[in-house]
């Protein structure tokens, strides 16, 4: 049997700020969270598509490149992608499982230590990373070499301010 509920008491989280915050304090919408400390944190929820950060057709490629072991979330994702943050910034990212409260809409959420668009730049370098390694274990030195030079001259910071242009974001948006 589940455990009953408080009328009016939610769940709560520490921020990697130091600050709390309650589960229904976050909303859908949200990409920001203006905090009390001061800061603003980059929010993630599991219904964020993972092509908020990445085209369409890169998102395609990891998943069929990529095996998950989960069960309950058996295709490459936003969860998987905010996993390696996570992995890389353990004390930078709170992750929420809100999965037992059916009040806030999500059943996973993560906070960072970082703005919305320092966290795009965070994913994209780390997915540059994980191709690169990916690229590497194909044993083939002409398309690493390939892939390496590709990446001299990839500017991660352009990319990310031309792909949130193209997605329509906006620099005065406070959900971006």
């Amino acid at each position: 049997m589940a455990d009953p509920r408080v009328p009016g008491a939610e769940d709560a989280v520490e921020l990697p700020c130091g600050e709390t915050i309650r589960y229904g304090d976050l909303d859908l919408g949200m990409r920001e969270l203006e905090c009390a400390c001061g800061a603003t944190h980059g929010v993630v929820m599991d219904v964020h598509p993972p092509d908020r950060f990445l085209p369409e057709f890169l998102v395609d490629v990891l998943r069929e490149a990529i095996e998950t072991t989960s069960e309950e979330m058996p295709e490459f994702g936003t969860p998987h992608l905010l996993g390696v943050v996570l992995e890389e910034f353990p004390d930078r990212v709170v992750a929420i499982d809100a999965s037992d409260n059916a009040e806030v809409g999500y059943a996973l959420a993560w906070v960072t230590d970082f703005d919305s668009r320092r966290l795009h730049e965070i994913l994209v370098e780390l997915v540059v990373e994980l191709m690169e390694h990916a690229v590497s274990h194909a044993e083939d030195d002409d398309a690493l070499r390939e892939f390496e030079r590709q990446m001299t001259d990839f500017d991660v910071a352009e990319f990310v301010d031309r792909y949130r242009a193209e997605r329509d974001i906006e620099i005065d948006d406070p959900y971006q």
